[in-house]
């Protein structure tokens, strides 16, 4: 496909709904540069080995007990946009409930949420996948390949080491999500709470504000695990990766502050360093208590304030 594939999928958009999901799939890869997935047996047995080399080293620096998902997926980006439609359509489907589109709001719709998925596409390198609101209790780790080369020769790092990095770090949520049996259920109950409530046209700021601080830890705590348990030196990554995004140029900045973006590096960093005062003050298991209850997830003051949480549930 061809980006004025893209164009006619949008504009052929269709349907009461207010998304034509076949058509963001369709207009989304259209924008998008399949990559190449010409995998070797090398490679897949190195993502694979990779994956079972972190879950034994992370389950034995965070003493947590999970497993990593059944399915592993190597995906090039074009597999990546059909995963998360599905998951974009779960998540706003109490809109599609509620009301009814005229063809421009659609269309505007369409082509928005495929313009978003194409730009991530562009730029993940892996995700975890819980999958939120399926009927399945199956989740799935997701590796993009074509993303993955691509940012190891721009920083001219080795890419099975900067696979393996990615690795460490994606199975770190797979622990938070083994070690947590009630964090999908609850990380689900808000964002329903969050978007009925949007289907109504009212603002439910308690529900998206602790979806926010939830994965404010989710985040912070996965930066405590991969620093603590990745079996190689990383600080050229990390400050290779972040001048990587800092260099797409103001296109790119404007496109990810419009996304998000910059929030989700605050969560990163502001969770990091929760977690990093919690396990320095005492140590990574402490840190661990975060998931044994929903009770025991931090509060907004607390995230700030991580003695606070210390004493209110580890004293």
């Amino acid at each position: 496909m061809t980006l004025l594939d893209s164009a006619r999928a949008v504009a052929g958009a269709s349907g009461d709904d207010a998304v034509d999901w076949a058509a963001v799939a369709d207009a989304a890869k259209g924008a998008t540069d399949a990559g190449a997935l010409d995998l070797t047996s090398a490679d897949r047995e190195g993502y694979a080995s990779d994956v079972r080399a972190a879950r034994a080293r992370i389950r034995r620096v965070s003493g947590l007990d999970f497993d990593v998902p059944e399915t592993i997926d190597v995906q090039n980006r074009h597999h990546w946009i059909d995963a998360n439609v599905e998951t974009f359509r779960r998540a706003f489907a109490p809109l599609e409930r509620e009301a009814a589109f005229p063809g421009v709001a659609r269309t505007f719709n369409t082509a928005t949420t495929a313009g978003t998925l194409s730009f991530v596409a562009g730029r993940v390198l892996g995700q975890y996948d819980p999958l939120l609101l399926a009927e399945s209790d199956d989740h799935r780790l997701y590796f993009v390949h074509p993303n993955i080369v691509a940012a190891a020769i721009s920083m001219d790092v080795a890419v099975p080491r900067f696979r393996r990095w990615i690795a460490f770090h994606e199975v770190t949520h797979a622990a938070e999500f083994g070690a947590a049996p009630w964090l999908g259920d609850h990380l689900e109950t808000r964002l329903r709470e969050g978007v009925d409530g949007l289907s109504r046209a009212e603002l439910h700021a308690d529900a998206f504000s602790e979806l926010v601080t939830t994965m404010t830890a989710v985040e912070g705590y996965a930066e405590l695990l991969m620093d603590r348990a990745f079996d190689d030196s990383f600080d050229d990554l990390r400050r290779k990766l972040d001048e990587r995004r800092r260099d797409e140029g103001p296109l790119g900045d404007l496109l990810k502050r419009l996304l998000g973006f910059h929030l989700k590096r605050e969560q990163y960093e502001r969770g990091k360093a929760f977690f990093d005062a919690v396990a320095d003050a005492r140590d990574v298991e402490t840190a661990g208590l975060v998931w044994e209850s929903p009770e025991h997830l931090p509060s907004d003051t607390e995230l700030d304030e991580p003695m606070r949480w210390v004493a209110r549930v580890a004293a």
